[in-house]
Order: structure tokens, then sequence, then C-alpha cells
């Protein structure tokens, strides 16, 4: 398992979640390396896997070798869930599972630029397009680039890295991992000892940013609801609490144990019929095994549901606040 270069987390509990087998269709929103991908495959399922890295194309010609008739890759992200699956050509959506954040082969790609442990180029995008995290360091003012800081790295001393990292960029621009990591480590005064680096949080919130990650989550799963059959199963990994609670706040909504209305009126009822139902309460983590094998899968979380018959409700609705 250490072996591969994404190992994929709680892999049991998804395919439980999923229950896929023979004739039916599983979208995995998030190929990697295929770690999902090959265990629905070998129920017997057929897989649509969806990914925007250009990366992994080795890992799906893989898969294409050994599951020859079931399985193809879509170049997309998640939130094109439902125009991949148009233009598959199959007729029913029977699961869909997302691996959320960041994989341990991108971050291991020291050319990808995601780590702050690996000197490289300051990018980060998932795909091979849009706006680097070198272009938001050294072109956002102060204001929107404290507001990243805090709102996606959840880092308290925000506005001091943002106001380090204007004052070095006016002499030179950033362009390399390693100078902007020894920049936020300087700001925050170094934090020796703490339990993560002190550029964890700021390299966080720049990748989200940079590939909009959390609405890209969100977008994926309406395009999921809109798309799966009535018994479809979704089920959604994350990995830390900005992700989690978008899930939990679109499933707890979707479900209909959400209040509606004006926060100032009683509480109701969602007229709306529920577009799902929870597999099991709350969510569900790796076992004390897993955690030793897989550090990933420390922080890991997996909620599942199945789609009902009702309509998808409106795109935009019970996204976390």
């Amino acid at each position: 398992m250490t072996d591969a270069p994404h190992a994929p987390v709680l892999l049991t509990e998804v395919i439980e979640a999923l229950k896929p087998g023979p004739g039916d269709v599983v979208i995995d929103a998030t190929f990697g390396a295929g770690g999902y991908t090959r265990a629905i495959l070998a129920t017997g399922a057929a897989v649509i896997a969806l990914d925007r890295d250009p990366t992994v194309q080795p890992h799906a010609d893989s898969v294409a070798r050994d599951f020859p008739d079931r399985f193809q890759l879509i170049r997309t992200p998640f939130s094109g869930l439902a125009g991949a699956f148009a233009d598959s050509g199959k007729a029913t959506l029977d699961g869909a599972v997302f691996d959320i954040g960041v994989s341990s082969m991108q971050l291991d790609q020291a050319e990808r630029g995601f780590s702050f442990m690996r000197d490289g180029p300051l990018d980060m995008r998932m795909s091979d397009d849009g706006a680097t995290a070198a272009d938001i360091v050294n072109t956002w003012d102060h204001g929107p680039l404290a507001h990243i800081f805090k709102l996606y790295g959840e880092e308290r001393q925000s506005g001091r890295v943002a106001t380090a990292i204007l004052r070095r960029r006016a002499e030179q621009p950033f362009t390399r991992t390693l100078d902007l990591a020894e920049v936020v480590e300087k700001a925050l005064g170094g934090r020796r000892g703490a339990p993560i680096h002190p550029a964890t949080r700021v390299f966080q919130a720049l990748r989200i940013a940079v590939n909009d990650e959390l609405g890209e989550l969100e977008r994926g799963l309406e395009a999921a609801e809109a798309t799966l059959a009535p018994g479809g199963r979704l089920a959604v990994v994350t990995f830390h609490s900005l992700e989690d609670r978008i899930v939990k706040a679109f499933l707890t909504e979707r479900t209909g144990n959400a209040p509606a209305g004006s926060r100032h009126a009683p509480m109701a009822v969602d007229p709306r019929k529920p577009s799902f139902t929870l597999q099991f309460k709350g969510a569900r983590e790796a076992g004390d095994e897993e955690r030793s094998i897989n550090p990933r899968a420390r922080s890991a979380k997996l909620r599942a549901a199945i789609r009902t018959d009702a309509p998808a409700w409106a795109p935009g609705k019970g996204r976390a606040a």
C-alpha cells in the first residue's frame, strides 16, 4: 500500500457505501492514481473517471489496458460531472465518489509547486491552465491575500503574512515554493517546535484559491444530485474542516434536516422533498491500522447518502456559509 503513488483512503468503507456490482455505472470524480476506480471495477461495475490533472493519464492508460470495456477517463473538474456523464453514452448513474483535496502524488512532485517541503515553481494548479500561486502572491492586494489566508487556511496571523509578502515582492517577485515558505516562516516567528510547518495554512489557502476547490466541491455535489438515478449512492471523502463543512451542510439540507425560512421567523420544515437519505449518521473515520499505514487517513472523513426519487434542488442551495 505504501508503494502506491497515492493510497486511496477509507477504501473499504467507500466500496461498502457505493455497493457497486455488475451492470452498475459509477463516476470516480477524482481519479488520481485510480485506487477507487480499480476497486470499483473489480466488482464488475463500469467506471467513468474524471480528473483535470493531465499527469494522471499514465494511470488511466494502465486501468484501460486492464479493463478496456468498462472504463473511460474524461478530462474535467468534478463540477463537470453532469456533462461528462451525458457525453459518456451511459443511461443510468448508480454511484459517485469524491476524494477531495490534493493527492500525495501531487505533493511529491516538486515541479507541481504544492509542497513547502520541496523546492519547485510556485504553481499549485491541478490542471494545466489558469492563474498560478505565483500570480496570486505577486499581484493580489493586501486585503484579498489576508482574506484567503484566513478563510481558506484558517491562519490567525493572515494580515502579518500578507504584509510580509507585499514587502518582499516589492524587491523581488516570488517564483519558488521554498522562497515563499521561508518568508511565511519568518513572518510568523518561525514557530519552532510547532506540530505543523508555519507555511502549512498559507500553502493550503493558496492551493484552494488557485483551484477554486470549495466552489468545485459545491458544484460537484449539485451535479451528482442532478445526475444520480433514484437509489444511486454518493460517497464523499474529505480531509479538512472546510471541505467537510460543505458536504455536511449539503447533505443536512438535502435530507430535509435543515430548518427553512428566515432566522428571525419561527422554524419551519423545508417544503421541498429530500433528494437524499443518509446511509449513516455523522462521518466515518479511518481505523487505527489504516492511520498507521497511511498518514492521509488521519484527518479523513467519509459521508455517504442515497439518492431519492425527488427532483434535484435548485443550484446554490445547501452551501456552507
